[in-house]
């Protein structure tokens, strides 16, 4: 055809890091097939009957507020008009009362929108700044979903390991200067560990993203509601950031609604595209969670308080087996292992349903998540029992 073997050579290697196809040598290069949607789902225990769930990452369904009430005053507000296509997007009161809270806790200012859910965010906030074949930093262990949702939108991504304070500093910078153009982080309530970025920590990846001021930071607070160990968020230390407050863990997951800020192209790009797909997300539902919020519907301290006794009943209980486990926020506790196959196998023949951590990792050793929000006090000797019992004798465990 003409063209210089150069320019074909180049072609090709773009095409291979936007991951639209794949080389194999001599066999020549090949498209590749779309992704893979089914993601790690299928890595479930099923749960025989009998068996005590604790696998589910559910919250405690005592604990949600009934929602029949809040929709009923949503549907009858103003009357009952309707809402049309051209009305605002998002609900005054909401933007008023959403953005007093992120002041609040120290989130800078910024545009809102609102969205259908935690992931629903990350998904529009990447797609609005990142192409195929982009790399993204994700924490590792981390959320199953986005380890997921990250290479089905054919990004690449690179684990940063997790400890109790949030993600690893050195980890990061590793990750930046590699390349990743974007990070995602947990604030509170990291699921599957637990874990929350404290003060330090906060201030260390500040350091590291002012030196790599161009990633795109995306922080998730799905926590929001029911911890109580503050938030220091990481926005403002990048150019593009975006803060995402869902409203899943303390009100409900089938409200699948969420606040997000940030910084103004990032969110005029994610509103823009947000129009040209559903268009907004239900009025009513927005009316719905600020009576809600209005209402006090949810006693958050007392809810984080259940929690915490729940998840520090546990872990007292393994510490007395000499069974390491970590939890500081959230209601799911970690627990490190050295054969999850085999744990989880021995948990459900004596009775326990947990989560194997394959479904949460990359890098990072092998764990099991357990989630203790319907975990009752007088279960956490029992289940510690069964825990101990399945990594066998030995001295105080803690695999890392």
């Amino acid at each position: 055809m003409g063209v210089n073997p150069n320019t074909v050579g180049a072609a090709y290697r773009v095409l291979r890091d936007r991951g639209v196809i794949e080389t194999a040598g001599r066999r020549g290069s090949r498209v590749r097939s779309a992704p893979a949607t089914t993601g790690r789902d299928h890595i479930h225990v099923e749960v025989p009957e009998g068996v005590r769930d604790v696998s589910s990452g559910n919250p405690d369904p005592a604990l949600l507020p009934p929602l029949a009430g809040a929709f009923a005053a949503a549907a009858a507000q103003g009357d009952g008009a309707p809402v049309l296509y051209g009305d605002v997007a998002v609900e005054p009161e909401l933007a008023r009362l959403a953005r007093a809270g992120l002041d609040a806790d120290g989130v800078p200012d910024g545009p809102l929108a609102v969205v259908s859910g935690s992931l629903d965010a990350v998904e529009r906030v990447l797609e609005a700044h990142l192409r195929p074949g982009d790399t993204v930093a994700v924490e590792d262990p981390g959320w199953g979903r986005t380890l997921d949702l990250v290479p089905a939108l054919g990004l690449r991504t690179v684990s940063v390991r997790v400890d109790d304070e949030g993600p690893l500093p050195d980890g990061l910078r590793n990750a930046l200067e590699a390349g990743a153009r974007a990070l995602i982080v947990t604030d509170r309530a990291q699921n599957p560990t637990g874990a929350a970025v404290s003060a330090a920590r906060a201030r260390a990846l500040r350091s590291v993203l002012r030196a790599h001021s161009g990633t795109l930071l995306i922080e998730d607070d799905h926590g929001h509601g029911i911890v109580d160990v503050p938030l220091h968020p990481l926005a403002g230390a990048t150019r593009h950031w975006a803060f995402v407050r869902s409203a899943a863990k303390a009100y409900g997951p089938d409200l699948r609604i969420a606040v997000l800020t940030g910084d103004r192209v990032t969110v005029d790009r994610v509103r823009g595209r947000q129009r040209l797909g559903p268009g907004w997300v239900s009025r009513v539902t927005q009316r719905a969670l600020v009576r809600l919020w209005a209402d006090g519907a949810v006693d958050a301290p007392a809810v984080a308080a259940a929690y915490g006794r729940r998840r520090g009943g546990l872990i007292a209980a393994l510490a007395a087996r000499g069974v390491a486990a970590h939890g500081v926020s959230g209601m799911n506790v970690w627990v490190p292992v050295p054969d999850e196959t085999a744990v989880v196998a021995r948990l459900l023949h004596a009775g326990w349903a947990v989560a194997p951590g394959a479904r949460y990792r990359m890098s990072a050793p092998p764990g099991i998540r357990i989630t203790v929000s319907t975990l009752m006090e007088d279960e956490n000797g029992p289940l510690a029992d069964a825990v101990a019992s399945a990594l066998g004798p030995g001295p105080a465990r803690s695999y890392v």
